[in-house]
């Protein structure tokens, strides 16, 4: 297929780009109708107006209720100021706000050169991609909580670590994983601003115990140990390497501590090794990964995590991995084995995105060459090195359809991002499944996840 080259083709072609991704928006993905904003709407409002207690709140006709660190609560208490309506629009504009900013972190300034032709096809592969899309559709908070990490990622990256470590100490206080990134910066003895980070989390904790005392009393001596509190761990949109485990009907912790302390062992030495070669988007794409791989439970909208993997992958050249990996992930195809995930199919099928995510850890290039790494001086030496050569321009991005898909954007290339859906019928189910409900279906507000 020839690409249109006059500028009026080239508008009809993102057009229709555009109309495709709304068709099938609006009638593939099932629409998660806003649950998890509307646990944290029914909370804060319960708690603000009605005296009710955080940890005590269920979504009417449901199990559900709230299940972050109490901090979280003490941050969305202006959400009971709203409207439910109103404060969906919000957090719509907020999450729109937090993705641009992601993207601008992992693009660098290079996407200058794609113009509107390239970025446009581009940001309608980022709207198929399974987890963005359920981030959106449930109202959750995962784009902004990436977004305050790369914060950090941006400031260590151009040589403000100064003030580098509060994105990461916020993040952190209103859900858990990103405490892993804490973790990052002690393995990259940036021990200044693992202090900031630390400091940040502790104040705002002790912030919340001073608004909620009981609730966050509850909380930490026993909701955040709680996992049944969340779903089902062999649920099949947990991700994680126990979820993994729990499909095997492997429950004992034993098995699921060695498999762990093997990964954080695979994460410290490959992080070590991107962070000595100044490579600090790969270091935190590799704690991402291992972030969603140790958390007991990591629900398939959590791995929002992976995006800056494939910056990493579209940066090192690996264009075809990255469109192939990202292309799967927009298909919603671990569904498949949502009533029965038994079997070498189930085994292999069910746990699709884990082991994406599993093979990114081992397999994502890091340390790249000098034309290709940040700016930032090797943490080995206290002597700023001479000046790196600039990236070299990237490629210009495809917008044929059907082509390899431009979904995330990095400082030097385009990775692609079109997948195909498989039809579901649309359900009320929180979980996005569309066959009849598990006992205990998945809630996407997990301390387990956080």
């Amino acid at each position: 297929m020839r690409l249109p080259r006059t500028d009026r083709g080239r508008l009809a072609l993102v057009l229709a780009l555009v109309a495709a991704v709304a068709v099938f928006t609006a009638t593939v993905p099932l629409l998660r109708d806003w649950f998890d904003l509307r646990v944290y709407y029914g909370t804060v409002d319960s708690w603000l107006h009605h005296d009710g207690r955080i940890y005590d709140y269920r979504v009417p006709g449901t199990t559900y209720g709230f299940t972050y660190p109490p901090f979280a609560a003490v941050v969305m208490l202006p959400m009971a100021l709203l409207d439910l309506h109103v404060a969906i629009a919000v957090a719509l504009l907020l999450n729109l706000v937090a993705l641009a900013f992601v993207l601008r972190v992992l693009a660098g300034p290079a996407w200058r050169r794609h113009g509107w032709y390239g970025v446009a096809p581009a940001l309608c592969g980022l709207a198929l991609f399974e987890p963005l899309r359920d981030t959106f559709s449930f109202g959750q908070v995962n784009i902004l909580l990436l977004a305050l990490v790369l914060l950090d990622c941006w400031l260590l990256t151009t040589g403000r670590e100064r003030w580098a470590g509060g994105g990461i100490g916020l993040a952190a206080a209103i859900k858990l994983t990103p405490a892993a990134f804490i973790g990052l910066l002690l393995v990259a003895r940036r021990w200044r601003a693992a202090a900031v980070a630390t400091a940040v989390a502790a104040a705002a904790t002790a912030l919340a115990v001073w608004v909620a005392p009981g609730a966050s009393r509850f909380y930490w001596t026993h909701a955040m140990w709680d996992t049944t509190r969340v779903g089902r761990l062999d649920y099949v949109s947990n991700q994680s390497l126990q979820g993994v485990l729990a499909r095997l009907d492997v429950t004992g912790r034993e098995v699921w501590a060695v498999v762990v302390l093997a990964v954080l062992g695979v994460w410290v030495a490959r992080t070590r090794r991107a962070v000595v070669a100044g490579d600090w988007t790969a270091a935190f794409a590799l704690t991402g990964l291992t972030a969603c791989l140790v958390s007991p439970i990591t629900w398939v909208h959590h791995l929002v995590w992976l995006l800056p993997s494939f910056a990493v992958l579209v940066r090192a050249g690996r264009r075809r991995v990255a469109a192939a990996l990202y292309a799967v992930l927009c298909t919603s195809v671990v569904w498949l084995w949502f009533d029965d995930a038994s079997g070498v199919d189930g085994f292999l099928g069910s746990n699709t995105y884990a082991w994406i995510t599993l093979g990114l850890l081992f397999w994502l290039p890091v340390g790249q060459s000098p034309s290709e790494r940040s700016t930032l001086p090797r943490v080995t030496s206290d002597t700023a090195p001479a000046p790196i050569p600039a990236a070299p321009a990237i490629a210009q991005a495809s917008a044929q359809p059907g082509a390899s898909p431009s979904g995330v954007t990095a400082a030097t290339g385009t990775a692609a991002g079109p997948g195909l859906g498989l039809a579901r019928k649309p359900s009320s189910d929180p979980t996005g499944s569309t066959r009849p409900a598990a006992p205990n279906p998945q809630s996407s507000s997990s301390p387990a996840s956080s």
